[in-house]
């Protein structure tokens, strides 16, 4: 896996760019605010077909540019491939392309650039609200099973439109009338949902705890459980048994949703909770033991990936480095050794050693050298 070009066209602070990559490391310095993270953005997006940003793509176009333009050459499944994804203002769909041809969804996308991305923020996915964390359990599903994204976006798209009945139901009681059907169809897609978080969840386990315990000397054990709804005593069930068990819930909860006007049931809600030796990081983990287990994750999700796909996703590391302390800086920097790499960084003078280093200035991309 090796993203050899990257061109971008009025995408964030970008009006043109060009740049062409290493395999090994490379790093993307400059000061705040000038367009590292918008670079890391663009690799993201055209590797997700989503950003890790925003949910709203005009964001993603430069001010006062109708359209951005985001297209990739890379080595990958064994072969030479391209990627491109066109952003237009105001209602006009977006447009995917792959090798050429255009693609329907995102989905078609999968595998083809994979990528792991670790920022500031997921350094306390672990602390912070459950939102968090089912972004990571989806951002990596969607990469390995394209039928999961499908049924992600097909989920969403239900879940918008009962809560909208529930919302507006009492000034429109017809609105009530399709309700048990888009209680059935979510439960039919829940079921999928669940089965295959739960699956990847128990794989992300067993990886992050051999991460964990090395990171910490053999210390502490990491494990991870997954909470998802009530009614549900095996997510590991067949998939008739998980709908019936969520049609249960939802039918516990059905005048609690009337009542409030808010979709109560369903993995929407769900969470994993992480522990070091059965105590919860969550409620009592320390800051390092957070952060600790938090790069334990990421990597897991990085060999994950590797192992299904055969080949070594993309890293993005956006300026993450900085939030570590030295150990903990030593402990990442020894696990990308491997693979493809970018790393975002503030302080030009710094870790320059590990590859090709590029300076991004005022939305311009200029290569500085390589340290040997």
């Amino acid at each position: 896996m090796n993203l050899e070009r990257l061109e971008l066209y009025g995408f964030r602070s970008y009006k043109a760019l060009e740049a062409e990559f290493v395999p090994g490391v490379n790093l993307i310095v400059g000061d705040n605010a000038q367009g590292k993270t918008n670079l890391l953005e663009a690799v993201a997006y055209l590797s997700t077909g989503r950003s890790f940003r925003t949910s709203r793509p005009q964001e993603l176009i430069r001010f006062g540019s109708d359209f951005a333009d985001l297209g990739c050459r890379l080595f990958s499944q064994g072969r030479e491939q391209t990627i491109r994804a066109v952003l237009f203002s105001g209602r006009r769909p977006r447009q995917l392309w792959l090798g050429g041809v255009k693609q329907k969804s995102a989905a078609a996308l999968s595998g083809v650039l994979p990528t792991v991305l670790f920022c500031p923020e997921e350094l306390l996915v672990l602390k912070n609200g459950s939102a968090g964390r089912r972004k990571l359990l989806d951002g990596a599903l969607c990469q390995l099973r394209p039928a999961y994204e499908q049924a992600l976006a097909e989920y969403g798209r239900l879940y918008e439109s009962k809560s909208r009945i529930l919302r507006d139901y009492r000034e429109f009681p017809s609105l009530l009338e399709p309700l048990p059907e888009y209680n059935e169809r979510m439960a039919q897609t829940g079921a999928a949902l669940i089965g295959y978080r739960a699956r990847y969840l128990k794989s992300l386990e067993a990886v992050a705890a051999e991460y964990h315990r090395e990171f910490s000397g053999g210390k502490e054990t990491l494990t991870l459980t997954y909470q998802t709804v009530s009614t549900i005593g095996d997510p590991f069930a067949d998939r008739k048994t998980l709908y019936e068990q969520i049609l249960e819930h939802q039918c516990r909860h059905s005048q609690a949703e009337l009542e409030s006007g808010q979709c109560l049931t369903g993995p929407h809600k769900d969470d994993f909770d992480a522990r070091l030796d059965g105590v919860s990081i969550k409620s009592f983990g320390s800051q390092g033991q957070t952060r600790t287990a938090a790069i334990s994750l990421k990597l897991a999700e990085r060999e994950l990936l590797r192992r299904d796909l055969g080949e070594e996703p993309v890293l993005l590391l956006d300026d993450v480095l900085s939030e570590l302390d030295a150990r903990r800086q030593d402990f990442v920097l020894n696990q990308i050794r491997t693979g493809q790499v970018f790393i975002t960084c503030c302080e030009k003078g710094r870790l320059t050693q590990l590859g090709r280093t590029f300076v991004v200035e005022n939305g311009a991309c200029l290569e500085s050298g390589t340290e040997k």
